[in-house]
């Protein structure tokens, strides 16, 4: 079955309710125009529209692969939205980010993962993290998990911080093989003991027309502006090459993440 680009809803901003402190990014819960809240990412925030960009990459490619992610969607903030804002360092925010930002559903009564409290069976932690290594996704670590239990569920949160070479665009082409060293670090690592089964399997689902279309989905106003690329066509095309090429050669980040996890059980 041919895949679809991914169908992502934009929904208004229309009421700040308060801010997540915890996060440096400093995203809030607010409540849209659907009636729904949502956990906002600004693209005013210290990471700006990469982060973004990493988000709706990962959480999609979360999905596809039956991985259970909140819906994401792109949350318009209008020019006035922040005016009214007491708290300067919100408002500030607030302006800077004016525009299309992205939401992800808010989970009410969802609670932290803990994995002394909530032991994760081998195939779904090794899902997690092979596709945390090919995301180079840092955060998801026993003092960060970026996992939340809903309704005796797992649930994944907060791909922001994976990708990181494209903050700098440098030698992305040689980062798309090579291995993902912080897996150590990883909090479902000890978990994960069937990586090689989970690496055939997720191949053969993430083709390269699933990815195209995953990375069509980004705004074009969150690529504008890149000087690495002379277009957003071309900054677009390098997201597609770097997942496809570490795809193929998924080998490599399995198998520093299996020697990782020898390394300590």
């Amino acid at each position: 079955m041919a895949s679809q680009i991914p169908t992502i809803r934009t929904v208004n901003v229309i009421r700040y309710i308060t801010p997540l402190r915890e996060g440096g990014s400093l995203p809030a819960i607010a409540e849209a125009d659907d009636d729904f809240m949502y956990v906002i990412k600004f693209r005013g925030a210290g990471q700006g529209r990469k982060a973004l960009v990493a988000e709706l990459i990962g959480a999609e490619m979360a999905r596809s692969l039956g991985l259970k992610v909140p819906e994401i969607v792109f949350a318009n903030l209008d020019e006035a939205f922040g005016r009214t804002e007491p708290d300067e360092e919100i408002q500030d925010l607030l302006k800077a980010s004016v525009g299309l930002n992205l939401g992800v559903h808010y989970l009410s009564r969802s609670i932290t993962y803990d994995p002394a409290v909530s032991p994760v069976d081998a195939k779904l932690a090794s899902q997690i993290v092979w596709l945390d290594c090919l995301l180079t996704n840092v955060d998801r670590t026993s003092r960060n998990t970026n996992m939340l239990i809903w309704y005796k569920e797992l649930w994944l949160i907060d791909f922001g911080a994976s990708l990181y070479f494209h903050h700098s665009w440098n030698n992305w082409k040689e980062q798309a093989e090579k291995p993902f060293l912080f897996v150590k670090d990883h909090v479902l690592l000890p978990q994960a003991a069937e990586l090689d089964t989970v690496n055939k399997e997720f191949k053969n689902i993430l083709t390269q027309e699933l990815i195209e279309n995953i990375v069509s989905a980004i705004p074009d106003e969150w690529l504008s502006g890149e000087t690495a690329f002379r277009s957003v066509e071309e900054h677009r095309r390098a997201y597609v090459d770097f997942l496809v090429t570490r795809i193929a050669h998924s080998e490599i980040f399995v198998k520093e993440a299996k020697h990782a996890r020898e390394s300590i059980i």
